[in-house]
């Protein structure tokens, strides 16, 4: 696991800043990057590692202004070729595409096909994220296609055997350990 993501949309800043500083230095702790979701705000003032923003969020630039140069700002770009080339060329660290599969995480808008992981990596250097009802059962052909990293929710807490099963499961699939 490179990055763990906090998607809590509907708490208080007050909430969100407790929860954040209970799961954050657990995930450092372990050298995994900790990422807030659509709050470049208070990932900055919360020592998060950084932020993920949606198209309907915090623009890049604005995301990148308030959380610094030195932090990870990843950026949604559903199935489009161009919000990908915007993002890559303003500095994005990395473009997620998706959803590929349904998924009850959130209502994906768009249907994303593998062949744009393998059209971004083959064209740029920076990492593709792949999102959307990604288990371990449907991962493989993303990962062939391209996928850097692969955005898991309900595939790791849903896991039959559990989220470390999952997780060790995503790892081989990876090549890791």
């Amino acid at each position: 696991m490179a990055c763990v993501q906090l998607r809590l949309k509907d708490l208080s800043d007050d909430a969100l800043c407790r929860v954040i500083d209970v799961l954050r230095p657990e995930a450092q702790r372990r050298g995994v990057a900790f990422l807030l979701n659509d709050r470049p705000d208070l990932a900055f003032e919360t020592g998060c590692d950084g932020v993920h923003v949606g198209q309907d969020d915090t623009p890049y630039r604005e995301a990148r202004a308030m959380v610094g140069d030195n932090a990870i700002v990843g950026v949604t770009c559903h199935n489009s070729r161009h919000l990908a080339m915007e993002a890559g060329e303003a500095g994005a660290d990395y473009v997620a595409f998706g959803a590929f599969y349904p998924t009850t995480t959130k209502e994906a808008h768009f249907q994303a096909e593998p062949e744009i992981l393998t059209w971004w990596s083959q064209l740029m250097e920076v990492p593709c994220v792949a999102i959307g009802g990604v288990t371990i059962d449907n991962a493989a052909p993303l990962v062939e296609a391209g996928a850097d990293f692969l955005a898991v929710a309900g595939g790791v807490w849903n896991h039959p055997e559990g989220p470390a099963a999952a997780i060790a499961a995503f790892n081989r699939l990876f090549g890791g350990a």
